[in-house]
């Protein structure tokens, strides 16, 4: 039960993609205007975080280790990431054509997100410090993966609300759009920092 809480806590909290790797930063402040894209976008990240760790991590361990390729595991895992997001985006467009309008123009955006080949890179890492004495296992790196989409999907969440605010203020013109935009990302990643002293 300790790992569990250690891995989600640092996953969402303290070791937060956004607010503390600074990955997936692009998304973060180009689809975070309206909350339904935000979110969309978190969901969209979350799905393809989980699936890929859940190809990625079998494959270096039990094929790139024993043959002793592990230096082509990024340009493998790329590859991975983005053949499961072409795979997802004509699944979605062939059996929820809804959900597909919804997310079709985020899941492209995908392949080219640094968060999402970030947790495939780091449950194959050292993550000792997160795992209480446990060792690193499929079901750590995909639980892992998940909360970390969670993370993200949170931050995106918060960004985007603070931003449907900010457009209801007359600020001075020097401030608006990007420039105010990046100060509340400083304020949120400032408010993020307090959990890695609480937890």
């Amino acid at each position: 039960m300790g790992t569990f809480i250690a891995i989600v806590l640092a996953a969402v909290l303290t070791n937060n993609f956004i607010t503390v790797k600074t990955y997936g930063i692009c998304p973060f402040l180009g689809v975070s205007k309206k909350t339904s894209s935000a979110l969309g976008m978190g969901v969209a990240v979350t799905l393809v975080m989980v699936i890929a760790t859940a190809v990625t991590y079998p494959l270096y361990e039990y094929v790139m280790k024993p043959l002793k390729i592990e230096f082509l595991e990024i340009i493998a895992f790329i590859f991975v990431i983005a053949a499961l997001v072409q795979m997802i985006e004509k699944v979605l467009q062939k059996t929820s054509p809804t959900l597909y309008n919804a997310m079709g123009i985020y899941l492209p955006l995908i392949t080219t997100n640094c968060a999402v080949l970030g947790v495939t890179e780091l449950v194959i890492g050292d993550m000792s410090k997160f795992l209480a004495g446990a060792t690193m296992n499929m079901g750590w790196a995909v639980l892992y993966a998940l909360f970390a989409g969670i993370g993200f999907t949170v931050v995106m969440v918060i960004m985007s609300g603070m931003r449907e605010k900010i457009n209801y203020l007359k600020l001075p013109k020097p401030v608006q759009g990007f420039p105010i935009s990046m100060v509340t990302a400083s304020f949120i990643c400032m408010a993020f920092t307090v959990f890695s002293y609480i937890v």
